[in-house]
Order: structure tokens, then sequence, then C-alpha cells
């Protein structure tokens, strides 16, 4: 490890460590414990792992745009993605329904601006966008055509197919037109958002025929959502080596533990999400995490997204934030290793 390495692993980038080297106003020195500048690109940039078989290394945490253009503004959200891409992180997710499209904007104006796109690996989810609704032939490449414009790039790396905004396009006619969107270079792999275990089966049987293979599988799952990955589903996703993206990753940010009490923020559609856990279920398993995390010196956060890459076949979670805080807070997921013990009380709380 270099000096410059371990000036990375000690201090955080921005307005703090600036004003640790400028001192104070009055041109005094720096306090003796004020943070050391970072020197050199990021540790993170050295942590990636294989994204299944599409050829793309990622760092083993998405970062999700839902909240852009919705709770986050656009300022906010340039400050997110900064922080991310400063602590080494290099995969993004969005989708054309995330506030009718202004979170790709968004991505797209910051994607712009900082001159990224080529060390960013790209996710986006297609079918939920009103003017395109579904996976038929003609709203699928609209529905492409569109989310390249707002994102302001011409091709999307990972192409997120969502079977729950559409039942009645045949699985076989959505992969003939994601054929062309391949070959075309518009998009460069595949996945699924929302297939059953069968129509992942079915969609093997495509591509040996000579259709684009799905890679990359999407599906909520977290300490308390384990329902949506059951044994069917794990099971093919494992016989057919894909990467999971694990989504919901704290549960709507219950898994944070900043959300103990009920409030009157209950009455929104978040509130309500939070309010579901709000039980003994989920007070066990804040005190799980409470006391992992306070062995390890991280946040429950960190002990969330660390427990969902303690399991076999999640390959990155996608979590979404908030604030640059969250981020640095749940990128500590990352490095972080249970024991099997810990493991153990995770799951006895969250039973």
């Amino acid at each position: 490890m270099t000096d410059s390495d371990v000036r990375a692993t000690v201090a955080p980038t921005g307005p703090i460590a600036a004003s640790a080297v400028a001192g104070d106003p009055s041109g005094g020195a720096p306090h003796p414990s004020a943070p050391i500048p970072v020197q050199g690109r990021p540790l993170g940039e050295g942590v990636r792992t294989a994204l299944g078989e599409t050829g793309f290394r990622i760092f083993p945490l998405m970062l999700g745009a839902a909240e852009f253009g919705w709770n986050v503004d656009v300022d906010a959200s340039q400050g997110i993605l900064d922080t991310y891409v400063g602590l080494g992180g290099n995969a993004l997710h969005t989708s054309d329904s995330f506030s009718a499209g202004r979170s790709e904007h968004i991505l797209g104006r910051w994607l712009h601006s900082r001159g990224v796109r080529d060390d960013m690996v790209l996710g986006v989810r297609v079918g939920g966008h009103p003017d395109n609704p579904g996976l038929g032939s003609v709203n699928l490449v609209r529905a492409v055509e569109a989310s390249l414009t707002r994102l302001r790039t011409d091709r999307i790396d990972v192409l997120f197919l969502d079977a729950r905004t559409d039942s009645a396009t045949p699985l076989e006619d959505t992969l003939a037109t994601a054929e062309w969107l391949v070959e075309t270079g518009k998009v460069r792999s595949l996945a699924a958002t929302g297939y059953t275990a069968a129509q992942l089966v079915e969609a093997r049987i495509l591509a040996s025929a000579g259709f684009p293979r799905i890679s990359v599988l999407d599906v909520p799952f977290n300490i308390l959502r384990r329902q949506d990955f059951d044994s069917d589903l794990r099971l093919v996703a494992g016989a057919q080596s894909m990467a999971v993206t694990a989504s919901h990753a704290l549960e709507h940010g219950f898994l944070s533990g900043r959300h103990r009490t009920r409030t009157r923020s209950t009455l929104s559609a978040r509130g309500a999400q939070l309010a579901a856990n709000l039980n003994r279920r989920g007070g066990r398993t804040l005190r799980a995490l409470d006391a992992i995390g306070t062995e390890l010196g991280v946040p429950d956060a960190a002990v969330a997204v660390a427990w969902l890459l303690a399991q076999r076949l999640v390959t990155a979670p996608i979590v979404n934030a908030f604030a640059p805080q969250q981020v640095e807070e749940l990128v500590q997921g990352v490095g972080v290793r249970l024991s099997r013990s810990q493991l153990s009380d995770i799951a006895r709380a969250s039973e």
C-alpha cells in the first residue's frame, strides 16, 4: 500500500478536508485532529466485482437515483453522486419511471458535466414510463431512445426489463426487440426485474436459440424482506450464474435505524412503509444491528449492506440516499465482513 493509499483511508474529500489544509481564517495552523486531505485516487477504485456475465466489473454497491428529482433536488443529487464516485463507486441505477424521467435528466446532466460517462456502468430500468408503457416492441424501442436522450449518452450498459409493467407481451417478442437494441449498440447487456423463475428458464431457452441472454436479476431483498427471493427464483438465478442486484436494501430506510417511532409522517406513502416494520420483529432486528454496529464501529445501514453482501448470490445491493453522509455510511458496509455468529444473531432477530 502506498502513502497515498494510507491517506485515502483516513480522511474524506470535500470542504472539511480542504479547511484542514487552509487553517482557520486568522491564518493559524490546522488543528492537530483535523482530517488529513486525500491525495491520489480513492482506495475504493480497486474494489471491483464481476457483474455476472455482462463483462462489466463494478463496485459492489450500486447507487440508485430513485430519489433524484423527487425528494432530492439537482444540487443535492450532484453532491450525492460526487461523494459516491469519490469513494470509488462506478455503478449507477435509474429508471425511466423515477420522477417521470426527471431522475434521468439529473443523472445525465451530472454525467455530462463531470465527463465520467466512460468510467460508469449505467443501469436503466424501462417499462414504467406513462409515455412508453410495457415491453412491447414499439414502446421498448421508444423507451430506450427517450432514456438515452435524457441521460445524454449513446448506450445503456445494463437494460433492466421490468416484467411487472407488462403481462401481455410474449417474452420472445421482448427479447427479439432487445436483440436489435444490442446489435445497434444502444444496449450492452440485459437484466430482469419482476420476472418469475419460470420466465427466467424460458429466457435461457430462448438465449440458446440466439436471443440475448439475461445476465442480471434485480429483486427486492433485505434482512426483513426475503420472501420475494424465494427458493425457486434463487435456485434458477444460481443455476444460470446470474448476478443479483438486491433492491430495497434498507427496506425503505427502516434498516438505517433512523426511524424507530410512529410519527405524523406515517400518513405519507413512505411513512406507511416504515410503519409496517415498527413491530416486535423490526425492533429486535434493529437491536441486533445496533449491537453489531457498535461492536464493529459502523452504522446500522453498513451492517445491513454487509448482510446482503454475505448472501452467496448477491453481487451488489442497490441503495438510495438523501445526502452525501448517507452514502459514506452505506459504503462502509462494503468493507465489513460479518462473522457466522453475527449472521446468526441477525437471522434470529429477524425471524
